[in-house]
């Protein structure tokens, strides 16, 4: 599909009386949802894992945690992941409500066949693993399922107004979320983690920062989307695949400003983008970055509210 087709009709499905849902519609019959096995199986190995992979590096232990999620998504794969891993608590906070009960159990049901990675990952024993996920399908209704997974899902709902206590929260997490939002909501939401994270809690998000009209249309590099000043890019960002164009090293950034320190930075550039950085006219809010921060399209960042000692 040509991008900019795909941005018209966003754009107008943003602006329409249900097009949110229609958008949904259309994910789940011709888009990236449509084969929602291997949509999930993808969630739970290249998302779920890769956080758990840093958290164990972090020294940081998921059992008996409270979480906090920053968008919940359509799927609530990470949230259901990490109460068969032993979290006690998940705040999941999205600004719509997506989550729907049938998504739900389809997603819990799916999670079966992940039962053994999971606990590997978590470095829990199985067995539980196994137990904790036979006590949730006993349920058959959502709000059941969400009670006994000790998940609270707040959509509507702000995540730089999240109303918890002051040091109640010992994991913040998004992943792939942070590149969908203006710059001062994410200062926002970094000051707000700094509130609510407990004195040796973590911060960690999974933030994609590439154009994501090139996940559409393959004729378009990652970093396409640098070449439009903000005013030509407002023509093609729209409410539903909002896209912030921010750099590894603003988020970075932004988390510092919040009095956050970074514990765990991972993200660099990608040989074939700065080859192709060359030939690219990028726009001038653009040119004081440096070449690698331009051609680095992901970044999987930690921080936490007090400088830890090595």
């Amino acid at each position: 599909m040509d991008w900019r087709v795909k941005g018209i009709v966003q754009g107008v499905l943003a602006r329409t009386p249900g097009g949110m849902s229609l958008n949904s519609l259309l994910q789940r019959t011709v888009g990236g949802r449509r084969h929602l096995s291997r949509h999930i199986d993808a969630k739970v190995v290249n998302d779920w894992m890769v956080h758990v992979a840093h958290l164990r590096d972090l020294g940081f232990a998921l059992d008996g945690s409270t979480l906090v999620e920053v968008g919940t998504g359509w799927l609530p794969v990470l949230p259901l992941c990490f109460s068969l891993a032993g979290v006690s608590r998940c705040f999941t906070f999205d600004l719509n409500r997506h989550l729907s009960p049938r998504a739900l159990i389809q997603t819990l049901r799916h999670l079966e066949r992940h039962v053994p990675g999971i606990g590997a990952a978590a470095g829990r024993p199985e067995s539980l693993v196994r137990k904790r996920f036979g006590e949730l399908m006993a349920f058959q209704d959502a709000e059941g399922l969400l009670r006994a997974a000790g998940i609270e899902y707040v959509a509507p709902g702000d995540a730089t107004r999240t109303t918890l206590p002051d040091r109640s929260v010992d994991l913040v997490l998004s992943n792939s979320v942070l590149e969908h939002v203006p710059m001062d909501v994410l200062d926002a939401l970094m000051r707000e983690t700094q509130r609510i994270l407990t004195r040796h809690g973590i911060a960690l998000h999974s933030v994609d920062c590439g154009d994501h009209y090139a996940y559409f249309d393959r004729r378009i590099s990652p970093i396409h989307y640098l070449r439009f000043s903000e005013r030509r890019w407002q023509i093609w960002n729209n409410d539903i695949l909002f896209q912030n164009r921010l750099r590894p090293t603003d988020f970075l950034d932004a988390a510092r400003r919040a009095g956050l320190n970074i514990v765990l930075d991972h993200h660099r550039a990608r040989p074939e983008l700065l080859e192709r950085l060359q030939r690219l006219p990028i726009d001038d809010r653009f040119r004081a970055y440096a070449p690698d921060e331009l051609c680095c399209t992901s970044i999987d960042f930690a921080a936490t509210p007090e400088q830890r000692v090595a």
